[in-house]
């Protein structure tokens, strides 16, 4: 009765609202859109999303007042986290539900969400109608003013006046930038209005299928990062993510504000092989075959750019792509790519042969690269004698590598996320007798510890392990149990640092009406913990020698998700460390060559450089809209960049100004150095073996011969 009370108060005060601001010009020129309510099937699927979060999530919630304040700062964020839209009197308003969406949940009764929803719409509605007002007066590029794209921290907009002057400068950016690629202001003006009526067509096109997803999404962010809800459509593409052939290209898209952004390009895929698509880029336009016109995608719903960027093996895509605005890189450029599967060829592991100078001595260095941990599960499931996997890929190649002659191996796992648990597993067991790998605690505090499958050693010679922040997960247990095992030496960036478990649950099969779809929940089961008790979660894999990166020293990873689960410590589980008959290596004077090489190193200083370029842009949250200052701006940068490679070039000699040595420089210098740390490993006498140094439970991991590594949280 309660419940009901104040669920009619609620709606009919909302009535009253939109009639008040309207009369006051809060909400002047307001659309008339029929309203979108909640379907009968949301209510089953609310109640069977509240029993799998309650019964079987690994982090125990109450659908309580602090959940639901944190509900709705999420839903904000998730429909206006860039505060352009929404008023301070709408956010006032919904303050009301602050403390009441726990209640509404619990009930199964998702409708005051579909009505912040519906304000939503309406204020995206007017926006759209006043960019496109804008567009026809002239704007004056020599008025020395900037616009803030990124609002996330600003204050919301006080009143319509304060919103006209943000879009103003917001259309006149979008503007700018089409001015600064040289394009005729006819042209500018048509597609900027295209554009515009293209995000009105999109905000009406939304259903109430999509806005059940926004709903159940901030309620289960707010509990977790990795836990989510996928619609029926949503699902599909989920599916084909997980095949790795995604959107016939092969990049891992996302939705940021208005932009579809590239999160990561696939291995094997055909952006990878086109080979200038990179993680941050966004994609602003498709284009179909040769000849078909670019059509501008910005403020497209994710699932229709997919669509567009979807099609059959064989056939051609054209995208247009703008790098992030944090670069300073306004311009853009086109990739042709052709549709295909991703090959399981292509993203299986692969071989290489390094070779570099140890004091008088070449070393031969063999190099696996692993993208993926894969396994063939259906033919697997089949009994097939030759099923394709990663352990069975990896073991391969050591026997042809050796079969060259190595002095050391070295297991490259950047960008690797993750993939198949028992293949993490199993590929460690190549590099151990035999022994825990990792550890297990399911919601019920109940730990299980995976195990090295075999007794065989498939390498037992000098190994480094390259990481960096984009490896995740799997690659987290492996690196990590080499690590505890003193197996070899990690090098690198310190990884992600996701350490949990996450279970797909199909609705459908809960579904009332077999004709009914409700989608997908995708439930945080499970936390992993290495075997010396640590968890990889938060903190990742610290590498024994963190090697300099690329990029600006930002935060990333789990530690950067908010509401993530914490680090965390169980009892270390008993193993035995590898060791060798003579000390292969002194790590302290590994370091101590490694900082001094670096110095002088040409790419290493080349990243540097542009790592002292970038980091400043990653933290602007501002452009200038004075048109002098944004083509000096460009113009500098560009000019930065040039002198930058150019020293490069010298550095290696490369002298004369016809020399384009564009393909070969810069080198992988990450790849270069890694080899060198191993080389300068006392090769000769490494005779690995495993002893008897047991580690038993209840021993802190924290004080064992890794604990001068530096933290990720220092």
């Amino acid at each position: 009765m309660r419940h009901t009370a104040r669920k009619r108060l609620v709606a009919g005060v909302l009535l009253g609202l939109l009639v008040a601001l309207s009369s006051i010009g809060i909400s002047a020129a307001i659309p008339s859109v029929s309203a979108l309510t909640a379907e009968p099937h949301h209510d089953r699927t609310l109640k069977l999303i509240n029993y799998f979060v309650e019964r079987y999530h690994y982090r125990k919630t109450k659908l309580d007042d602090p959940l639901s304040s944190q509900i709705l700062d999420r839903y904000l964020d998730a429909l206006d986290v860039n505060r352009s839209y929404f008023l301070a009197n709408d956010i006032e308003f919904f303050e009301s539900y602050r403390y009441e969406l726990d209640d509404y949940l619990s009930a199964r009764d998702s409708e005051p969400l579909f009505s912040i929803f519906n304000i939503y719409r309406s204020r995206v509605l007017n926006r759209i109608d006043y960019a496109l007002d804008l567009l026809e007066k002239p704007f004056d590029f020599s008025v020395d003013e900037v616009y803030p794209f990124d609002r996330t921290e600003a204050p919301w907009a006080i009143d319509t006046a304060d919103l006209d002057d943000l879009w103003r400068r917001r259309v006149k950016n979008d503007y700018l930038i089409l001015k600064l690629e040289d394009k005729a202001h006819s042209e500018i003006s048509k597609t900027l209005k295209d554009r515009y009526q293209q995000q009105k067509r999109r905000i009406l096109q939304i259903s109430s299928q999509d806005v059940f997803q926004i709903v159940v999404n901030a309620y289960m962010s707010a509990i977790e990062p990795h836990t989510g809800y996928f619609s029926p459509r949503a699902t599909e593409n989920f599916k084909i993510r997980m095949s790795l052939s995604l959107e016939g290209i092969g990049a891992v898209l996302q939705a940021q504000n208005e932009y579809t952004v590239v999160q990561r390009v696939v291995p094997g895929g055909p952006a990878e092989l086109e080979g200038s698509l990179r993680a941050g880029d966004r994609i602003i336009g498709v284009g179909q075959g040769d000849t078909e016109s670019v059509v501008d995608v910005i403020g497209w719903r994710l699932d229709d750019v997919v669509d567009l960027i979807r099609g059959p093996k064989g056939s051609i895509v054209r995208l247009q792509i703008r790098s992030d605005p944090k670069t300073g890189n306004s311009g853009s450029r086109v990739l042709t790519l052709t549709r295909d599967e991703i090959k399981l060829e292509e993203q299986a592991s692969q071989s290489s042969l390094l070779e570099v100078r140890d004091t008088e001595q070449i070393r031969r260095i063999g190099v696996i690269d692993i993208p993926t941990f894969y396994v063939d599960f259906d033919a697997r499931s089949r009994g097939d004698a030759d099923y394709r996997s990663t352990t069975r890929d990896v073991r391969r190649l050591i026997r042809e590598l050796e079969d060259e002659g190595i002095d050391g191996l070295i297991i490259d796992l950047r960008g690797n996320g993750g993939g198949a648990l028992a293949e993490a597993t199993a590929l460690t067991g190549l590099f151990i007798d035999s022994g825990p790998v990792v550890q297990v605690r399911d919601a019920r505090g109940r730990t299980r510890v995976n195990r090295d499958p075999s007794d065989d050693l498939a390498y037992a010679g000098p190994l480094a392990v390259i990481v960096d922040r984009d490896s995740a997960s799997a690659s987290e247990i492996f690196s990590g149990a080499i690590q505890d095992y003193h197996r070899g030496i990690i090098v690198g960036e310190p990884t992600y640092g996701k350490g949990t478990v996450q279970n797909l649950i199909d609705l459908d099969r809960y579904s009332e009406d077999p004709e009914q779809q409700l989608g997908q929940l995708k439930l945080t089961i499970a936390q992993f913990f290495r075997i010396t008790g640590v968890s990889t979660q938060h903190r990742g894999v610290v590498p024994d020698i963190v090697l300099p990166s690329r990029g600006p020293d930002l935060p990333y990873g789990e530690k950067a998700l908010e509401n993530a689960l914490p680090f965390a410590e169980i009892d270390a589980t008993t193993f035995s460390r590898f060791s060798s008959d003579h000390p292969a290596y002194d790590l302290d004077q590994l370091r101590k060559i490694h900082n001094a090489r670096v110095l002088s190193d040409p790419d290493f200083t080349y990243l540097a450089d542009l790592r002292e370029i970038d980091l400043p842009l990653a933290q602007v949250t501002e452009v200038s809209l004075l048109e002098s200052q944004r083509k000096e701006d460009r113009d500098h940068r560009e000019g930065e960049q040039k002198r930058m490679f150019e020293s490069l070039k010298q550095a290696y000699g490369y002298d004369d100004p016809t020399e384009q040595p564009a393909e070969v420089l810069p080198r992988d210098a990450v790849l270069l150095e890694s080899a060198r740390i191993l080389a300068g490993m006392s090769l000769d006498t490494f005779e690995g073996r495993l002893v008897v140094q047991r580690i038993e439970p209840g021993i802190s991991p924290l004080n064992d011969a890794h604990s001068d590594t530096p933290s990720t949280d220092q």
